[in-house]
């Protein structure tokens, strides 16, 4: 029995990052052997276990056949006489195929120490071809690491060029395709996946609303230069997909788009509200806009709403733009004045009905009126 530290730790301390996860290979054990030793079995389609202590994940070294469509369609294999070689051929990229033992030493059969110094994103082998979800994985990978230099292998792109017009694109469920985009929101370059997809023809397959809105897309495009100075600002991937949403060009293309990928509601609602309420804050912050805004925004019940809305409006003004984000930053000020306005103080005053809201909209106003032109105010 021997174990081998594999995949993403072992790249990651070659390139002298941090590592943050350690996945593990055991080359000439059985299931028995690792439950014995008090491993945890949560493998569901081959063994994996956790370590009793560490609780990281330890798999069983496998090969794997093809034996239907999609990311899902394999049949893996594990015996205690398949070598850490035949584990590691199975892999995406050559740079995910070291294996490091307790010794430090390497074993790299497929090259992939010569493609970190290279900076070369390759696969291992031909069997690249027949896992769909491996043209997101590339393409968030070079999100990841296209400021060091990176960049993907002619012939690796022409596998993901052939994967994406094969049809097996389709196999993999929204949910995938959302985890993939997710997580490459959260990288270094997160426009690189997109203009990526869009090179091996992805993007068309999977998101063809954004395709359709990116034509020739590249990184000089400059629909992608909200989604660069959101990054630049380091916003968080929520804010990242909707500047980067504001490029279709209507409310129900964006819908299309978020029903086809199945994004969860905090993704749809925040991108909805930048495209709807965007123009509110390139225009003058009076009264009336602010108080447009709140109703829109349904700050009163959600005010948490406001941060991401206001991070996204200045990623897609610019990085130097000073007004009209020098006075959102009264807003928070703003909602305060608002909210100190109470609907059922007008109710015990005796308004009710449609009443009610024209009394309560009024005197939004004039708090609004008085907030913003203090000196025009009456004593």
């Amino acid at each position: 029995m021997q174990i081998y530290q594999v995949g993403g730790a072992v790249r990651d301390r070659l390139l002298g990052l941090p590592v943050k996860d350690h996945d593990w290979v055991v080359v000439g054990a059985s299931v028995a052997e690792m439950l014995e030793l008090g491993y945890l079995p949560v493998g569901k389609d081959f063994p994996v276990f956790l370590h009793p202590t560490t609780h990281e994940e330890y798999a069983l070294a496998r090969t794997e056949r093809k034996s239907g469509q999609g990311y899902g369609g394999f049949q893996f294999h594990t015996a205690v006489d398949v070598t850490l070689e035949q584990d590691l051929l199975r892999r995406d990229l050559s740079i995910n195929a070291i294996a490091e033992d307790a010794h430090g030493t390497l074993t790299d059969p497929y090259g992939g120490q010569q493609d970190l110094q290279q900076r070369r994103l390759r696969h291992v082998s031909p069997a690249f071809a027949e896992d769909p979800l491996r043209v997101l994985r590339v393409a968030r990978f070079l999100a990841r690491f296209s400021h060091l230099g990176f960049h993907i292998d002619p012939s690796t792109l022409t596998l993901m060029t052939k994967l994406s017009h094969s049809g097996e694109l389709q196999a993999l469920s929204a949910e995938r395709v959302w985890k993939e985009t997710e997580r490459a929101l959260s990288e270094a370059n997160p426009e690189q996946y997109f203009i990526t997809l869009a090179r091996c023809g992805a993007l068309q397959q999977l998101m063809p609303e954004l395709a359709a809105a990116l034509p020739d897309i590249s990184h000089q495009h400059p629909a992608l230069q909200p989604l660069l100075c959101a990054t630049v600002l380091n916003c968080e991937p929520l804010v990242r997909w909707s500047v980067l949403c504001r490029v279709l060009p209507t409310a129900e293309a964006l819908e299309v788009l978020h029903q086809r990928l199945k994004i969860p509601k905090l993704f749809r609602d925040t991108a909805l509200l930048l495209w709807r309420h965007q123009h509110r804050l390139t225009e003058p912050l009076t009264a009336a806009a602010v108080l447009a805004l709140y109703q829109g925004l349904d700050l009163q019940r959600r005010p948490e709403r406001l941060a991401p809305f206001v991070e996204g409006c200045r990623a897609l003004a610019g990085l130097n733009a000073g007004q009209p984000f020098a006075a959102a930053e009264q807003l928070q000020q703003l909602l305060q004045a608002l909210n100190s306005i109470q609907p059922r103080t007008l109710v015990h005053e005796g308004y009710k009905g449609a009443a009610l809201g024209q009394e309560l909209q009024k005197r939004q106003l004039a708090r609004l009126e008085q907030a913003l032109n203090p000196d025009h105010s009456q004593p």
